[in-house]
């Protein structure tokens, strides 16, 4: 009975090979979502090891935030952006699932991101939602909470209203688009606490400073920010 099992297991990964979500090169027996060659080639910042990181100077003067970092830098055309579109487009929400580990490791090695209480995924609005079927950023905040053993809490932060795209916005257009968007659900859960705010990738920061005012302004002691990627 096993070796059946094996043999069909063989023969459906023959005819459907599983590709590295990176480069699309079939995985090895031992690989999974992404191949080693691509995860040895990824671009990391380094960023959750030095507080005056491209992130956070970018937030500077804009809100009050504990630390800010992102993963890896993201550019056009390359491997950090064929993982994205995966998970955001295709829902491969596994990707999100492992970089979101990834992430975690790098955070519990940095005392920038020490005594955090909660993890908020910033949110889609609900016709988004109901649209993709998922949030990419909770699937990035799972797989944080699944490192680091802190809570990851959905609900708490809502979108109040839908957005334009902000992709052909300049800053200051993406600054008004995102005032009075998002809203704390519950303020007494992050009242005096240290919260990690996780998105996929940083452009302006316009909309990680919109709900990040949103979480001082209800009481956080602290709002740090994780993302997957930055763009440069």
């Amino acid at each position: 009975m096993l070796i059946i099992q094996r043999w069909a297991s063989d023969l459906i990964g023959l005819l459907f090979p599983e590709l590295c979500n990176a480069c699309g090169a079939e995985l090895l027996l031992n690989e999974a979502i992404i191949c080693t060659k691509c995860l040895y080639d990824l671009p990391f910042t380094d960023y959750h090891l030095h507080a005056e990181n491209r992130v956070a100077k970018q937030l500077w003067g804009r809100v009050d935030i504990n630390a800010a970092m992102a993963m890896l830098y993201f550019r056009k055309g390359t491997k950090v952006q064929n993982l994205i579109h995966s998970l955001k487009y295709k829902g491969k929400t596994e990707v999100g699932l492992m970089l979101g580990k990834m992430l975690g490791e790098r955070l519990q090695g940095s005392q920038l991101y020490a005594e955090m209480d909660a993890i908020i995924p910033v949110p889609l609005h609900p016709s988004k939602l109901r649209l993709r079927g998922f949030n990419q950023s909770a699937f990035i905040a799972e797989g944080i909470s699944l490192i680091t053993g802190i809570g990851v809490n959905e609900k708490l932060l809502r979108r109040l209203v839908g957005t334009e795209s902000q992709t052909k916005k300049n800053r200051y257009s993406r600054y008004e688009n995102m005032q009075h968007v998002f809203e704390v659900d519950n303020s007494a859960l992050i009242k005096g606490r240290h919260v990690l705010l996780v998105d996929d990738v940083v452009t302006t920061g316009a909309t990680l400073e919109a709900c990040a005012n949103a979480l001082l302004l209800c009481g956080a002691n602290k709002v740090s920010i994780a993302a997957l990627a930055f763009a440069e």
